[in-house]
């Protein structure tokens, strides 16, 4: 065997709305990444539970991230869709992966220092092991390729330093069971069991910003829900964010570098841009020189066509509980026998009875 198979996985947390940053930053590469790959997309629960332990209402959480993945357009019939907690090798194999990183590795972590505060040592285990359980996430099903944000990519690397690790640790177990392949890390030709998880960075990710301050990132735990748009919001909520939505009192640049300087302008712009697939250069050329009064009608017209329908779509698979859950389990069943495949094997490698 020579080489792994291609396979995308990813997921996201069931906290909260999912907002137009979800959307553009995760969701709509997903549906993008279906059509020339293996594709295995989850909601995962496991994480939500980190930082967070009691959740009001997690199963609609849940639902409403599944909902939001077929609403978009992900096909769970020719891929996979599932909640993580249906699968418990994820949390099997992040027990070994535990064992395997290093608490030097974990202390490096910079999203564990920016969540847990100044109130470190109060924090939950999960949290501080959260990136163990990322790495388990996407090597129970020896994924090779995650799309990521810029928040995540330090966990992709943790993520290959673990699988190298393992491999490295369990080098001749792996060649005496024959469940290694033969592929290439870097320049070097290497026998391993887990894949050099490579990052999907497609082009630069638009970048979404608060509706109110254009210095930070659109967020479900802002208190203000003014500052962002939910993928659950009718036309009417989407026009009325918008419309109130924090600009300068400068008309549009005509070039890109205009921007600098403006961050509530360079978000629209970016937001219209990603909505409508063109480039800021391509926006600014149509709206070059004019006020945010007639920008933002503009704006708001794109933002309803493009998400109306998604939101449509979301409410009727939301009011069709048995639905939206007979898929969950169906994916979870499919994920199931593909994790405890490698499960089987990593005991083996290992040395478990089983």
């Amino acid at each position: 065997m020579s080489d792994f198979k291609p396979l995308v996985f990813s997921g996201v947390q069931p906290t909260g709305n999912l907002h137009l940053g979800n959307y553009l930053g995760a969701i709509r590469k997903f549906v993008a990444l279906q059509e020339n790959n293996d594709c295995i997309y989850c909601v995962v629960d496991l994480h939500a539970i980190t930082a967070q332990l009691v959740h009001e209402d997690m199963p609609g959480q849940i639902r409403a991230i599944a909902a939001a993945f077929i609403a978009s357009g992900i096909d769970p019939e020719k891929h996979i869709v599932f909640n993580q907690s249906a699968v418990p090798q994820h949390a099997e194999l992040a027990w070994i992966f535990n064992c395997v990183a290093r608490i030097g590795w974990m202390n490096r972590m910079t999203q564990f220092k920016d969540k847990a505060g100044k109130d470190r040592e109060n924090a939950s285990l999960g949290l501080f092991a959260y990136p163990s359980l990322m790495a388990a996430d996407i090597l129970v099903y020896r994924a090779t390729h995650v799309p990521v944000g810029d928040d995540q990519k330090q966990h992709l690397e943790l993520a290959r330093d673990i699988a190298q690790k393992f491999n490295n640790d369990f080098m001749e177990h792996i060649r005496r069971t024959d469940y290694g392949v033969d592929t290439m890390v870097g320049e070097e030709h290497v026998h391993a069991y887990f894949p050099a998880v490579e990052p999907l960075i497609d082009g630069p990710a638009p970048r979404v910003m608060s509706l109110r301050d254009g210095t930070k990132k659109m967020s479900k735990s802002d208190a203000s829900d003014l500052s962002r748009i939910n993928l659950m919001d009718d036309a009417e909520m989407i026009a009325k964010k918008i419309r109130k939505a924090k600009t300068d009192p400068d008309a549009l640049p005509s070039e890109v570098e205009g921007l600098k300087g403006r961050p509530e302008a360079d978000n629209l712009v970016g937001i219209y841009a990603a909505l409508a697939d063109k480039t800021k250069e391509e926006v600014l050329q149509e709206f070059g020189g004019q006020q945010f009064s007639v920008f933002k009608p503009a704006l708001i017209d794109l933002s309803v066509a493009v998400l109306a329908p998604i939101t449509g779509e979301m409410r009727r698979l939301m009011d069709d509980t048995s639905h939206i859950d007979g898929i969950l389990r169906k994916g979870g069943e499919r994920a199931r026998v593909r994790a405890e495949k490698t499960m089987k094997q990593v005991r083996e490698i290992i040395g478990f009875l089983q």
